[in-house]
């Protein structure tokens, strides 16, 4: 009798050990980032919701919540409701950084774990972030300038960049950095806020005033799909090659397969919200000290190790 009730004492001490465990467990991550505008942030939204799947099954008491917005008031709108489901950590691949730092800081004074992923506000301070995920920007441009120096020394071209926010300019500061002191001389700069048909509008213009452009760098390859369009409309065989950035699986074919307009490509995968999901997890459930900056290399896709970056069922 007393072996019975010492045993039903000891399990019921077990369930509520396990009860106060799973409650401690109980997590519940944010995760708000752009509407799928482009084939990038398209293989954010899909690798964002692939990750939080995966999550939510390894922590059976996570809880993440994937929120897309189409501009920085619709983004500080969604940051407001997740705060509401009583958030333990954000991650934020912002659309325009610098205008959601206010809304990011309320989140951060709350004790909440912050992860930034690609466009870095500013202000970059832990009032802002515990965590920083992003490719290499200045890199990305760098590469980039590097390829173009080198493969094609007195080259004019015309830079097709992206939109008015930090990561572009960094991304147009490396490029500048690479081609310093060469003979590489660009004929124009415009924005095509990493849109096809804007890009493709932007090349069109460029064909339009310039008799001869030897290559053109963008630094999306969302963008590039668009210029390659515009080039073949116009019938010009003076533009040598374009160098896109991104890795998109339709680009990285082309140079698997040895186009010639498409020769290389820079990497600058959207899987990374994926990667500060997974460090935001390891933060709340492994207690690892995950907070700081981590970056991704750039890497020059070449014909040689194209194979290694083709991955046919992605989205982008």
């Amino acid at each position: 009798m007393l072996k019975n009730f010492a045993r039903a004492a000891a399990f019921a001490a077990i369930g509520l050990t396990a009860g106060v465990a799973g409650a401690q467990d109980a997590k519940t991550i944010g995760v708000s980032i752009p509407a799928a505008d482009h084939g990038w942030t398209a293989g954010v939204v899909y690798h964002a919701e692939r990750v939080a799947e995966l999550l939510q099954k390894e922590h059976p008491g996570l809880k993440v919540v994937v929120k897309t917005s189409p501009d920085p008031a619709s983004q500080a709108n969604a940051i407001q409701d997740l705060e509401t489901q009583g958030l333990d950590a954000l991650v934020i691949l912002p659309t325009d950084p610098d205008p959601l730092v206010n809304a990011i800081k309320e989140v951060k004074s709350k004790g909440t774990f912050v992860a930034i992923v690609d466009r870095a506000p500013s202000v970059m301070d832990d009032t802002v972030r515990d965590l920083y995920v992003a490719g290499n920007n200045p890199a990305l441009g760098e590469v980039a300038g590097n390829y173009i120096k080198n493969t094609t020394p007195d080259a004019e071209v015309v830079v097709i960049r992206g939109l008015p926010i930090p990561i572009d300019q960094q991304r147009q500061d490396g490029f500048d950095k690479a081609i310093a002191g060469s003979n590489v001389k660009v004929l124009d700069r415009q924005f095509g806020n990493w849109n096809r048909d804007d890009a493709f509008k932007v090349m069109q213009d460029y064909l339009t005033k310039f008799p001869k452009i030897d290559v053109v760098w963008c630094q999306d390859d969302d963008m590039a799909v668009g210029v390659l369009q515009a080039i073949e409309q116009s019938g010009r065989t003076d533009i040598q090659y374009v160098v896109g950035g991104a890795g998109s699986k339709d680009m990285i074919k082309k140079v698997q397969d040895g186009d010639k307009m498409i020769p290389v490509d820079v990497l600058y995968p959207p899987a990374m919200v994926g990667s500060a999901m997974e460090l935001t997890a390891a933060a709340l459930y492994s207690q690892v000290p995950v907070r700081g900056t981590y970056t991704l290399d750039a890497t020059l896709v070449t014909k040689d190790n194209a194979k290694d970056f083709y991955f046919p069922d992605s989205p982008f």
